[in-house]
């Protein structure tokens, strides 16, 4: 029933067409002119190029759709008024959030993993010389691209988590944003020792630090220590929308 919900409703789509715009249509259009730049930067500019990270331009907005689509899976049957006919048929609500969970990690994690493979492949064929390109064999490379597949079914699964706690659409996205885009800003007004200590747990900085294969961002988390922080922020998402459903009034 989940499967079908999901590949039948209009908002999957257009979820799924910014994604893949997003992914491979900003990995060409700004590697196409990394070449022609490459004579007029400095010499730290070069030296800090990533070939790798600039192929996942466009991973900022593709993860603010699959954060909506997450948000819209646990939603959409509220506002429809559909969750009274879904809690009847299936009383017990931990497979209700189980199912909609799998369904949607499973969707965005194939999706997840051949749009970063491609949008990496893509912004690789923009690139020629004198600008370096980047190989899945080099070190660092092929952990990146994985885990630019995997960081957007995380997103879509603490996005699920945070819908079923709240219960409304535009309330789930507002918070999705402000934790993706609006946070990192509020935090640089903090006090500098702070803002370097809770910074590194952000999921755009875990993001940042792991979709480089040159240079580390400084003070964050390693690339799988924030692949684990992201696993714990989905399943506390998760757990707490599954205890909240099954005790409050549908």
């Amino acid at each position: 029933m989940e499967w079908i919900r999901l590949r039948t409703l209009r908002s999957t789509w257009w979820s799924v067409a910014v994604v893949v715009v997003a992914m491979i249509g900003l990995a060409v259009w700004i590697q196409y002119y990394v070449p022609g730049h490459w004579a007029h930067m400095s010499a730290s500019g070069r030296a800090s190029f990533d070939p790798t990270e600039n192929s996942f331009a466009g991973l900022a907005l593709a993860e603010l759709a699959v954060a909506v689509l997450g948000i819209l899976a646990a939603t959409g049957e509220y506002s429809s008024g559909m969750i009274r006919s879904t809690l009847a048929a299936v009383p017990r609500r931990g497979r209700v959030l189980a199912a909609k969970a799998a369904v949607t990690g499973l969707a965005t994690l194939v999706l997840g993993e051949v749009l970063s493979f491609a949008a990496f492949l893509a912004g690789q064929a923009m690139l020629h010389s004198p600008a370096p390109h980047a190989t899945l064999s080099q070190p660092g490379v092929l952990r990146a691209v994985l885990f630019g597949g995997l960081y957007l079914p995380l997103v879509a699964l603490i996005s699920l988590g945070i819908g079923t706690l709240v219960r409304r659409a535009s309330a789930g996205i507002s918070i999705m944003v402000g934790l993706i885009f609006v946070l990192p800003i509020v935090l640089l007004a903090l006090p500098v020792a702070f803002t370097n200590s809770a910074a590194r747990y952000l999921p755009v900085v875990i993001a940042e630090n792991s979709l480089t294969a040159v240079k580390t961002v400084p003070l964050s988390l390693s690339p799988w220590a924030g692949l684990a922080m992201l696993v714990l922020y989905a399943a506390v998402a998760l757990g707490a929308g599954g205890l909240l459903l099954a005790r409050r009034d549908a």
